[in-house]
């Protein structure tokens, strides 16, 4: 176990790579890999069900303590991501299964990967935790409803058929998780460390299967969808920050906002295209996966070396008692 640990660590922290490879291999060789389609949405779920282990009473407790920082996540995250794909694929003027793609990703909660990156650029965490778990749960309704309202022009949406997929991909899984994790703990927590490893090889083979079934579209298009996607994050991380302090929240608040706006659950946009739409559409999707989780560490590199008045006296005061 302890192995599978260590080796989940290490695959978390080499994430992108992995997917890079991994969707380079799907395009050069799509026919092996198309057989993997079907089961995105049970992928998926596995991946939910893991986080649904690690979700406690607790983490939903910064809703009571402090309504408003969650609130001004919550709202940032369904008002500024789609927003700015809605804006995007009309600047652009996008074929329209690119743009459902972008408005599908847009329009997702925010992901489980933004915790980490708050946690590595010294943010605050546990709102970070707090409004991913809130989003997550308010996505059944939510995101259908913005699919709709931003992608109706260019395809005939079904919020109902929407609806009941997110509810068994996302909500169910993460029930479960979070019944098993109450009724069986100490036995659950045996196991939490694996999880990163599990989640990791569930994304990879998402990626793997989009890529494989989208490979013409990609050839395509690819160049296009990959400039909108990283312009698509990069506004989003930085209006997220930016939303922060137009609110007069500190830097640790600041930088939790700003990954939680940034950051979806990419993984989910992928299984909603492939089931709803067109696997082109799951394209943008898919390389929102590999490419936020390299601005993600970037960006959390960065923040690390941004201190608050309190960070830099404690760390002044650690290079004077190690002087001495």
């Amino acid at each position: 176990m302890q192995a599978l640990a260590k080796l989940g660590a290490f695959l978390g922290k080499t994430f992108a790579i992995w997917v890079i490879i991994a969707a380079i291999i799907a395009y050069n060789v799509p026919a092996a890999f198309t057989f993997l389609a079907p089961y995105i949405s049970i992928l998926l779920g596995i991946v939910m069900f893991g986080m649904g282990l690690t979700l406690k009473a607790k983490d939903f407790s910064e809703v009571v303590k402090r309504p408003k920082d969650v609130i001004i996540g919550i709202v940032g995250q369904f008002v500024i991501m789609p927003g700015l794909a809605y804006g995007l694929c009309l600047l652009l003027q996008l074929p329209s299964e690119v743009a459902v793609g972008v408005i599908l990703v847009g329009c997702c909660p925010g992901g489980t990967a933004s915790n980490v990156m708050t946690f590595l650029g010294r943010g605050d965490v546990p709102l970070s935790v707090t409004i991913s778990s809130c989003t997550t749960i308010m996505a059944p309704v939510v995101t259908p409803a913005l699919i709709y309202l931003f992608a109706n022009q260019w395809v005939e949406v079904d919020p109902w058929g929407m609806f009941l997929s997110i509810i068994n991909i996302v909500i169910l899984p993460i029930l479960a998780g979070v019944i098993i994790n109450s009724f069986f703990g100490k036995h659950v927590r045996a196991a939490v460390d694996v999880l990163p490893l599990i989640s990791v090889v569930a994304i990879v083979l998402i990626v793997i299967a989009v890529v494989a079934v989208s490979r013409d579209q990609i050839a395509k298009t690819g160049l296009l969808i990959f400039a909108v996607v990283v312009l698509h994050n990069c506004l989003g991380l930085a209006l997220g920050f930016f939303l922060g302090k137009l609110f007069k929240m500190d830097l640790k608040k600041c930088k939790a906002i700003s990954m939680e706006v940034g950051m979806q659950n990419s993984g989910l946009g992928v299984a909603l295209a492939m089931a709803h739409f067109t696997p082109a559409a799951a394209v943008p999707s898919a390389i929102f996966s590999v490419w936020h989780n390299i601005s993600g560490p970037i960006l959390a590199t960065i923040f690390a070396n941004m201190l608050t008045p309190e960070e830099k006296a404690a760390e002044a005061a650690k290079k004077a008692a190690q002087k001495h």
